[in-house]
């Protein structure tokens, strides 16, 4: 990969040339982030805007090996090699997947997703963001976290518009969850996010993150109440980079019915779990011919 810093409009940004296997489109719409959406700001073919880190930043391509990231200067490169997982080698992981399953679907799921990236989001938002997600769509969740920023979230401007940031679980926690109900429209999962407020801190964040056991981090993420398996596992596999994460939901189960016999070989997929969930999910959303 090379990395060129440059000005595009009056903002900074850091290129990526020859940076394999990222398509920008698939990775903000596989279902693992829901604060990007499509914008159009610096004449790129592909831009996607959204606020992670503090900061408005938009990410562009314009061929599939490219990737730019505005608002960011070549100082914090290795935020983004983690956040894009762009040091993993793809086309290994491929090859990885079709040898612990060996089937048509398989391949032909790989190669419909090829691009979608792994994203590793800050472990509050993908916290919270999953929380909300419990028996509800995306356009809807997507609303919900907006109204959750716009309400509890500081304010930050990038070419003289208005976003905000995610709040801090004690933002949340003095607004309580009546009001945090009221404003965002969620429900039920106020009571969650209130829960969840209450025990995230530093010393959980580190204890969290530094666990390198599956099992033992779906066990503390589902010691919080409102997190059950499936919630748990999003948060490891797009949060903490645990591979062998593999989120069931009912549309997924659907798929293993329909194409595995109801399951699937997740001790041979080892770290590569996760990955396949993504292929398997996508290509059961977009594939009409499926």
């Amino acid at each position: 990969m090379e990395f060129i810093e440059i000005r595009d409009k009056g903002t900074k940004a850091i290129m990526i040339d020859n940076c394999p296997y990222i398509d920008l489109n698939k990775t903000f719409d596989c279902g693992q982030c829901f604060r990007f959406e499509p914008v159009s700001i610096f004449g790129n073919s592909v831009e996607y805007g959204g606020v992670v880190f503090d900061k408005y930043v938009v990410f562009a391509q314009n061929h599939p090996n490219e990737l730019i990231i505005y608002n960011y200067g070549f100082a914090h490169i290795d935020i983004w090699k983690n956040f894009f997982n762009l040091c993993d080698d793809y086309e290994k992981r491929h090859q990885e997947i079709l040898k612990a399953v060996p089937s048509e679907h398989m391949k032909n799921a790989i190669e419909f997703g090829r691009g979608i990236r792994l994203l590793r989001q800050p472990l509050w938002e993908c916290l919270i963001s999953f929380i909300i997600s419990q028996n509800n769509n995306i356009p809807r969740i997507k609303k919900i976290i907006e109204s959750l920023c716009a309400s509890y979230g500081r304010k930050i401007d990038f070419k003289k518009k208005n976003y905000y940031t995610f709040p801090e679980g004690d933002v949340l926690l003095l607004s309580g969850k009546a009001d945090i109900a009221e404003k965002t429209r969620m429900g039920f999962r106020a009571d969650y996010v209130i829960e969840a407020s209450k025990v995230f801190d530093l010393t959980w964040k580190l204890n969290l993150e530094s666990t390198k056991s599956y099992k033992e981090a779906l066990d503390i993420l589902m010691s919080i109440k409102g997190i059950g398996p499936k919630v748990a596992s999003c948060i490891t596999l797009f949060s903490l980079g645990i591979g062998e994460s593999f989120p069931i939901d009912v549309h997924m189960k659907r798929t293993l019915d329909k194409y595995f016999d109801g399951k699937i070989d997740l001790d041979a997929l080892g770290d590569n779990a996760g990955l396949a969930q993504q292929y398997l999910f996508y290509y059961e959303k977009y594939n009409q011919s499926t």
